[in-house]
């Protein structure tokens, strides 16, 4: 018996890396919003890069699960670059500061930022990866 196309074999994962991604970027667009409410909106440059990542991760969100399967790699890899962006700024602002602010690890939901954008990044870039169209 022949062995499927790897694209076949993939699809199940394909499928489950779909929606854990889009709920992880949805999860990253919570926790920024409820930060932007609670009071970050009144941080210079931080609080609209708040806002900013909330409405981005939330039209991701929605591009992961929609979009055609030829434009997933690209949408999952955009969604991957955005997560770890975001956890670049979180890991930069906690360090050396980000535009004059800094940040603790003590901070509202610092722990679950953390975690939610290194666990996004994962999840689409391995959705990049494997929703490539094989190879001809």
């Amino acid at each position: 018996m022949a062995r499927a196309p790897v694209a076949r074999r993939a699809a199940p994962a394909v499928a489950v890396l779909r929606v854990l991604g889009a709920v992880l970027l949805l999860g990253i667009a919570v926790i920024h919003g409820y930060l932007w409410q609670q009071g970050y909106r009144g941080i210079d440059v931080i609080g609209p890069a708040f806002l900013l990542d909330t409405a981005l991760a939330v039209g991701g969100a929605v591009l992961v699960l929609v979009a055609p399967r030829r434009w997933l790699p690209a949408v999952a890899a955009a969604g991957a670059l955005l997560a770890a962006g975001t956890l670049g700024a979180l890991l930069v602002s906690t360090t050396v500061g980000l535009f004059g602010f800094v940040e603790s690890t003590a901070a509202q939901l610092w722990w679950e930022s953390f975690w939610v954008e290194a666990a996004a990044t994962v999840v689409l870039a391995a959705l990049a990866v494997l929703a490539r169209p094989p190879r001809r």
